[in-house]
């Protein structure tokens, strides 16, 4: 299937190769690996962050194989997951930067037209999270207070 705002067809990427066991070199207990998820995520950090530290830091290859939950399932659990999903904050704070980008350049036309498309992204995002019941169903994108989404 074509993607939807260009003509290609997809990217290829490498896929992780499948674990049916949890390697010998990961010496941590799942209670310990949970218990660093909960105090990075109260640092602020999202679990893509806490993934790419506990893979590298702590030579945690996969949450999952150890503590058979994902990183957001941990923190969802714990309460302090936030209010908003990472995918939508980031595409949101990259509108935010192209909106200041075209306050001063007016007519850089090319990225008004990246700024069209990317808040249809987040338009389609927000109804995808409202139907799964993710972001209340009152909520409303609005470019100008979207400040207060990314915080």
């Amino acid at each position: 299937m074509a993607r939807m705002h260009t003509r290609k067809k997809g990217k290829s990427s490498s896929k992780r190769p499948p674990h049916a066991t949890i390697p010998e070199w990961v010496n941590q207990t799942p209670e310990e690996i949970e218990s660093k998820i909960v105090e990075l995520a109260k640092q602020g950090l999202t679990s893509a962050m806490i993934g790419n530290i506990l893979r590298d830091t702590y030579s945690i290859p996969s949450t999952k194989l150890v503590i058979k939950q994902q990183i957001t399932e941990v923190m969802k659990r714990e309460g302090v997951y936030p209010e908003y999903p990472e995918d939508f904050r980031n595409l949101v704070r990259r509108a935010i930067a192209l909106r200041r980008h075209l306050d001063g350049h007016p007519k850089d036309l090319h990225s008004k037209y990246g700024l069209q498309k990317m808040e249809s992204k987040i338009r389609r995002l927000m109804r995808y999270y409202q139907k799964k019941g993710v972001i209340p169903k009152s909520f409303n994108y609005i470019p100008k207070s979207a400040a207060t989404i990314v915080r």
